[in-house]
């Protein structure tokens, strides 16, 4: 069973709810776990030249590939990470999503598990709505919704940090000064241990 944690992460918040993601999914017995990253387009590479947090990111993850659609095709369940802009996806991973045509028409998604991990730079700056809207090429393709329901440990809070039923999720901060807390990347564990779980029930 191969779980596929594809994301796109410029300073690294997403990069590290991907890793926890993928190490829940790892802890189910068969699952085998493959992290991909998506590539960036051409009107961010001089932002990202000139950060130096952003330069830090693309060190630590030099050596994850870039994902195809052959490691969308042969997954049986698939969690898709993707910071916040203006309540919704980043371009680059609209980008993946708008090359899945092929996909769509064989069907090769459908029936398949899907869960989303995103980051925003304030307790408000869209965590729920980028899940929602995320979820609609999701449905397009005939994945299956796998959510974060409040059972989980952490998820029932009034703190100012991540953790939503749409999707694992954690804050940045305005000058991405914060990491993802110890809650929230459990829940990303969780999010990444329920879609492999689901997955595997799935292929029975």
């Amino acid at each position: 069973m191969k779980i596929l944690v594809v994301y796109y992460s410029m300073y690294g918040h997403v990069l590290k709810l991907a890793r926890a993601a993928a190490e829940g999914a790892r802890s189910v017995p068969g699952a085998e776990v493959v992290l991909r990253r998506v590539e960036d387009l051409p009107f961010n590479l001089e932002k990202l030249e000139k950060s130096k947090h952003a330069q830090e990111t693309l060190k630590e993850q030099k050596d994850i590939p870039f994902c195809t659609l052959d490691d969308l095709r042969a997954a049986d369940g698939i969690l898709f990470g993707t910071p916040t802009r203006y309540g919704n996806m980043t371009a680059q991973m609209k980008a993946l999503f708008d090359q899945t045509v092929e996909l769509w028409v064989n069907g090769d998604l459908e029936g398949k598990p899907a869960g989303i991990l995103t980051s925003t730079a304030t307790t408000h700056g869209g965590q729920e709505t980028t899940g929602f809207t995320m979820m609609a090429p999701l449905l397009h393709l005939g994945m299956l919704i796998v959510g974060v329901p409040y059972s989980t440990p952490g998820m029932l809070h009034t703190e100012g940090r991540g953790g939503t039923p749409y999707a694992a999720s954690t804050v940045a901060g305005g000058k991405n000064e914060l990491n993802p807390t110890p809650e929230d990347l459990e829940i990303a564990r969780a999010l990444g241990r329920r879609v492999a779980e689901i997955a595997g029930k799935l292929r029975g």
